[in-house]
């Protein structure tokens, strides 16, 4: 049988998630894995979620164990507005809709706003989940230059200027401004505004992920791109990264059509995120649970990132070319090979050393920068943590002649 002839043109192109396949190769035991994006699992509350489940099961089962409305647990949306006000958004309930993690809002977005051909505006490297999202739409996700402050806003012009003058006109900037994955990098307040005045003057909507903004362990506190610019900002949250991934639990907000127009979509994929979930973290936030395991995750963050940043500069300091991000918080910072070396051709003898990263190729909407590769500081513990840098850097001298 000729199976592709069977698909639409857009499946056609469909590929399966770099990390998630890579993941499959760390399984072993023996491996020392700083590839997945995965949060140190001695932060799940799991005390509490055992107590807001036999709750809800006591007290809401017939509502929580039923179908919900696709906009969202209407409890829920009320304690998200309250985590919203919390970080300086005026947050109205009726603009938050609930999804499957912020995965399914990258979704979302992708399906309402892009036709096949559409561009839009992305950080180089940026989040590989961000671009599969674009991409199984047909969309055409284009780069623009990162440095250490994230997106350089001149760079941004000329992007934009380029993208004009093939008549492109971008359909959003994607944007992760706090301890962007993979780079770690954070954008200033000064960069944020001027991003916002470009977005205004050339109308352009920004798309703002922020998995990781409630884990700062340094640095000063940034205000977030929706209290800068509501009516053109469409925010992604998810509990993901800050309370438990397997609740699956996120939300998306911004102004009131957008938000329309995606909960029209939702209802043709999912019809409701888990109502038991959404009601769980309802009782959870009301609880004070998230504030409570915030500051206990942010000290095991601080501690692990400090410990991978010491032992890269103890291992790797002074080797030309050679150089890594000191992220202000997240879960992740962005090690940099000279030109010339490969990461992904690198990744197999890391494996056979019993170490793993995320080459950086994943990260770029054609594929084509090999020299960077991404290492996650959340996961691991501390023994962990020093005898995986100590291997890969040993296969980082090796390969740079060092």
């Amino acid at each position: 049988m000729e199976r592709e002839k069977y698909f639409a043109t857009r499946t056609r192109g469909m590929k399966r998630s770099v990390i998630r396949e890579l993941l499959k190769l760390t399984s072993k035991p023996e491996v020392i894995s700083f590839a997945g994006g995965l949060p140190a699992p001695k932060t799940f509350p799991v005390e509490d979620v055992r107590k807001a489940a036999i709750d809800v099961l006591d007290n809401s089962a017939a509502l929580a164990l039923q179908y919900g409305s696709t906009e969202g647990d209407a409890n829920l949306r009320r304690e998200l507005a309250g985590v919203m006000k919390a970080d300086g958004i005026d947050a109205d309930p009726d603009h938050i809709l609930v999804t499957t993690a912020s995965q399914q809002g990258l979704d979302l977005i992708s399906k309402v706003f892009l036709d096949p051909g559409d561009t839009c505006v992305c950080g180089l490297p940026t989040y590989l989940g961000g671009l599969q999202a674009i991409k199984s739409y047909e969309g055409v996700p284009v780069g623009t230059p990162l440095d250490d402050e994230g997106m350089i806003p001149e760079e941004l012009e000329k992007t934009l200027d380029t993208l004009e003058a093939q008549n492109r006109k971008p359909r959003f900037l994607y944007i992760i401004p706090d301890f962007q994955n993979p780079a770690g990098v954070t954008i200033p307040l000064a960069r944020r505004k001027r991003i916002v005045e470009i977005a205004s003057n050339r109308d352009c909507l920004i798309v703002e992920d922020t998995p990781y903004r409630q884990i700062r362990f340094s640095g000063e506190h940034q205000p977030t791109f929706q209290s800068l610019a509501p009516e053109r900002v469409i925010s992604l949250y998810t509990f993901s990264k800050i309370l438990l991934p397997g609740f699956r639990v996120g939300w998306v907000y911004g102004p009131d059509w957008v938000v329309d127009k995606m909960v029209m979509a939702k209802q043709s994929s999912d019809l409701c995120t888990s109502p038991f979930c959404q009601a769980i973290a309802a009782r959870m936030l009301s609880e004070g649970v998230l504030e409570k395991g915030l500051a206990e995750t942010i000290k095991l963050y601080k501690h692990r990132c400090a410990l991978m940043l010491k032992c890269l500069d103890e291992n790797l300091s002074g080797i030309p070319g050679v150089h890594w991000t000191r992220p202000e918080g997240g879960l992740f910072l962005w090690l940099r090979l000279p030109k010339g070396n490969n990461t992904t051709e690198l990744f197999q003898e890391a494996i056979d050393m019993n170490v793993a990263y995320v080459p950086g190729s994943a990260f770029y909407p054609e594929g084509d920068d090999h020299t960077g590769m991404r290492l996650n500081f959340s996961y691991s513990d501390d023994d962990k943590i020093i005898e995986g840098v100590r291997r890969l850097s040993a296969l980082i001298r090796k390969t740079v002649g060092k």
